[in-house]
């Protein structure tokens, strides 16, 4: 159960997102936040995420298999998991930017999980739980009434463009949750993967630094946005995301984060006072429903096995 409220309360970090950047200052582009974010929260989540394996090293019992080590495989493993959550944000603002917020965040969201528990599928052989798949069936149902519910008296289609977008970093967060659950299940010390991850995407993310407009971080309210979505819901989100992973399937842990929307969806009425429509009010009741079904499903304890990813 400590698993399922680690990924839950990591979820609720990455949902503070959006109203964050609400309450930031003018001048701001989701392409200079994002790059502050991941530098930011990368280097952050590097620097706790290393010190923790550090103390997990020198508690190693004397008789306990020796860590694994480090080769080409492991490395690109964790090279991979950088790279997707730098790509992500792109991708996520594509989404919102041409279909909206609500749209662009429940299709990155809703397919998240469709495609990690897939993805595990294929890779493993092995077919998600029962529960899951009803727990990510209504998940799902509650993103998407979520999303086209929207505002109240709000209308609007859907850009293919925006759709492939939201789907990309949909499959961008599968990748690093299938990623991540294949080296701790090689034996990887989850701090260490997750801080591989970090120091990777906050030196790619670096590289994007020169080419855009940070003159919003001279003002009081920059600099505290930037080290909230930094270091909150990157730096503290991921390493509880990543040590709730350790003791969850990667499909659970996706569908888990859907408590991302929800948190969003409360945050937006309560602080910025937005107006939902009937049919998104419904959507966050399904969300709830499906979130509290993972929750119970989840006291099994999971298989500590390593699967094969080769057949």
């Amino acid at each position: 159960m400590l698993h399922v409220l680690a990924v839950l309360a990591a979820a609720v970090l990455f949902g503070t997102t959006g109203t964050s950047q609400a309450l930031g200052p003018e001048g701001t582009t989701p392409l200079s936040i994002g790059v502050v974010r991941m530098v930011i929260g990368g280097t952050g989540l590097a620097v706790i995420a290393f010190l923790l394996a550090a103390r997990h090293a020198r508690r190693r019992p004397a008789d306990a298999a020796p860590p694994p080590r480090l080769g080409i495989r492991p490395l690109a493993l964790m090279v991979l998991t950088g790279a997707c959550i730098s790509i992500y944000q792109p991708l996520f603002f594509l989404g919102t930017s041409l279909n909206g917020v609500a749209v662009g965040t429940v299709v990155a969201l809703g397919s998240a999980p469709i495609l990690a528990g897939l993805l595990e599928w294929g890779l493993t052989r092995r077919m998600p739980s029962v529960t899951w798949m009803g727990a990510t069936a209504l998940a799902t149902i509650g993103v998407v009434l979520l999303g086209f519910g929207g505002e109240a008296g709000s209308t609007g289609g859907t850009d293919p463009l925006g759709l492939l977008g939201s789907v990309g970093a949909g499959a961008s967060f599968a990748v690093i949750a299938n990623a991540q659950r294949r080296l701790l299940d090689e034996g990887w010390d989850p701090f260490t993967v997750v801080g591989a991850m970090g120091a990777s995407s906050a030196l790619i993310c670096a590289f994007a630094v020169p080419f855009v407009d940070l003159s919003w971080l001279g003002t009081p309210s920059g600099v505290s946005m930037a080290l909230w979505l930094g270091l909150a819901t990157i730096s503290v989100a991921y390493v509880l995301f990543t040590w709730g992973l350790s003791g969850l399937t990667a499909a659970t842990a996706a569908t888990l984060t859907l408590g991302e929307p929800l948190t969003a969806s409360i945050l937006g009425i309560v602080v910025l006072g937005e107006r939902l429509s009937a049919l998104a009010i419904v959507g966050l009741v399904v969300l709830g429903a499906g979130l509290a079904l993972l929750a119970w499903g989840s006291r099994a304890p999971r298989d500590p096995m390593p699967y094969a990813v080769e057949a």
